[in-house]
């Protein structure tokens, strides 16, 4: 069994977590509403760069999140990786710690600007390279699901717990897809139209996805990342994996093998399948395969 570092109680961490989480959805809050106002909307983009903006919630969240954590556990031997530090300083090297909080501050940042709700926090305790535990924050949800282990929950700010409703669907004809509304491109498009989904969904932020096929919305999503171009990485899907394991689900390539964190570039390139049930996930990916060799679609 993963024991955490020396000093460090679970149930006290937690409760850091849940804390500092709602913290971090009052920021997110406050900004989600500001910059509906265009005026406002100036100020609170930080740069101009269209295919990976930066907002001052971002930034305000990163910083309030790496503070608590340090304030709170300055003596133990981990290391934080957040997607803006990242951004000023690549050539930082955390893969040989045993112990690693990987955070995403605002997942969806394009959903937030456009004011959709479709955003998250993601965090994730690392161990050994591997997500340990989850925290992904939905705010215009009033939703922090929180998993330790194989232990799943989602709370309400009023402290309320919110339990899973997974489907049991496992025949891909049946499920519902939920798939990006700003990152797909037309081989994914062609992909999926040969799936022949049931149903599809589509929101931003991988965070939002997972959360919901735990709630039962959704039972599959699909990432397929062009060969040159940009990939998601450590930060995206960290917390996202460690709270859909917990509840029985799983993510993997599409060879169904477990994604790799902490490697050079921090990129999970390819076709990464999230799905509802684990037991049927090897099932869902070879068939998935089979589609793309039949038809060519990817690389």
């Amino acid at each position: 069994m993963i024991k955490l570092p020396i000093g460090v109680d679970v149930n006290t961490l937690i409760n850091d977590l849940r804390n500092l989480s709602w913290e971090a959805a009052d920021i997110l809050l406050f900004y989600s509403d500001n910059i509906k106002n265009s005026e406002q909307k100036i100020d609170i983009l930080k740069n101009k760069n269209n295919n990976d903006p930066v907002t001052l919630a971002d930034l305000e969240v990163n910083e309030l999140i790496i503070k608590r954590i340090n304030e709170k556990y300055q003596d133990i031997n981990w290391e934080i990786l957040s997607e803006e530090n990242f951004k000023i300083k690549s050539n930082d090297c955390y893969k040989n710690e045993d112990w690693l909080w990987v955070l995403d501050p605002l997942d969806g940042t394009k959903d937030f600007i456009q004011g959709n709700g479709n955003y998250a926090m993601h965090l994730a305790l690392n161990y050994k390279q591997k997500p340990f535990i989850g925290i992904v924050l939905i705010p215009e949800k009033n939703e922090l699901w929180i998993s330790y282990g194989n232990k799943l929950w989602c709370e309400t700010r009023n402290g309320n717990i919110r339990e899973k409703n997974m489907s049991a669907r496992k025949i891909l004809q049946e499920m519902t897809l939920v798939t990006s509304k700003n990152h797909r491109n037309e081989k994914l498009r062609y992909f999926i139209e040969k799936i022949n989904f049931k149903k599809i969904i589509v929101m931003g932020s991988i965070g939002c996805k997972v959360a919901s096929i735990l709630r039962g919305e959704s039972d599959i999503y699909i990432a397929l990342s062009l060969t040159g171009g940009s990939s998601p990485k450590d930060w995206d899907f960290a917390a996202p994996e460690a709270i859909l394991r917990a509840a029985g689900g799983s993510i993997t390539n599409i060879d169904n093998k477990d994604l790799v964190y902490g490697s050079n570039n921090l990129e999970h390139p390819g076709v990464i399948i999230a799905s509802n049930n684990k037991k049927n996930h090897k099932k869902i990916c070879l068939q998935l395969n089979e589609i793309i060799q039949k038809y060519s679609i990817y690389p």
